[in-house]
């Protein structure tokens, strides 16, 4: 069994997906704008994720934009048939690289024709809505509109299945009363934990919880506590960071990000840890402390 099989798997939409994964968004260039530093180094990472057995990758046509799309279709097309991409709709890049809301229905509809095209895809497997309200966190607003549109290019077989990114409870439950939403794409890790109930509602819907920003995003997780535990059990204190993250809750699917080749094979290896009640509570406080 390889490190990566000890996640084990969980289902999302009619796919069996590991539950560590990998997020491309650092593909891009630095701000996730403009094309790599190193081309060939971004196509190593996507195929030595595959090759250690990832098989949920996660991106987004407005990442660069279209850079990292582009890029997973020059490393790993034409695609096993067991690999599942997740892309999302809802935003745009402007020229100086500020995030923008896409949120009407004629751009969401031309955000999907974008993933298809730059992946080479006929339908995408998952799409989730970012909800834009506000950049930085999840804010209240009806997305019935925004539902209903990616509903329409569901009916018309352009996506298979619907998810949600950067929302609130009640969002989530207006649009699982129009469709079948099998993620939800939030903030969430050690250190970040106002998605705790959220998650074991969703869990026990059979709905998957996917985390980003799981260690930390552009400020990572910093704590004595998690650096203590990972010198104790030889690792570091991200990949205790991810381990904490699959023991949480069965429904939780992590999709780390790099582009670093040495640091995949680091974040994969989280998989190996398992950690005790003990280190589970003290790993607790680190929430209560941020």
């Amino acid at each position: 069994m390889s490190s990566i099989d000890k996640s084990g798997t969980f289902t999302l939409g009619d796919r069996s997906v590991k539950r560590l994964g990998y997020g491309a968004m650092q593909l891009a260039g630095p701000g996730v704008f403009g094309p790599p530093k190193d081309h060939d180094s971004a196509l190593a990472v996507l195929r030595e994720a595959v090759a250690h057995g990832v098989n949920h990758i996660d991106t987004s046509d407005f990442y660069g934009p279209h850079v990292t799309n582009q890029i997973i279709r020059e490393a790993l097309a034409p695609y096993s048939d067991d690999l599942t991409i997740v892309t999302k709709v809802g935003a745009r890049r402007g020229a100086d690289a500020a995030w923008l809301p896409a949120f009407s229905p004629e751009e969401l509809t031309q955000a999907v024709h974008d993933n298809l095209r730059n992946l080479g895809l006929d339908v995408l497997d998952v799409v989730n809505l970012r909800i834009i309200f506000d950049v930085h966190e999840p804010t209240e607003g009806s997305i019935e509109e925004q539902v209903a549109a990616l509903a329409g290019l569901q009916q018309k077989g352009l996506v298979r299945h619907i998810g949600l990114s950067n929302a609130t409870a009640a969002q989530i439950k207006e649009a699982r009363r129009m469709v079948e939403i099998v993620c939800v794409q939030n903030q969430y890790n050690l250190a970040h934990r106002d998605d705790d109930r959220l998650i074991d509602e969703l869990a026990r819907d059979g709905i998957a919880y996917v985390p980003f920003f799981p260690l930390g995003g552009f400020s990572p997780l910093q704590s004595s506590t998690l650096s203590s535990v990972a010198r104790r059990l030889g690792a570091t204190p991200l990949q205790i960071a991810l381990a904490w993250l699959l023991q949480r809750a069965p429904n939780i699917l992590l999709i780390p990000g790099t582009s670093s080749v040495a640091h995949l094979r680091e974040n994969l290896a989280a998989a190996e840890f398992e950690l005790s009640e003990d280190t589970l509570r003290d790993l607790d406080g680190v929430a209560k402390a941020a």
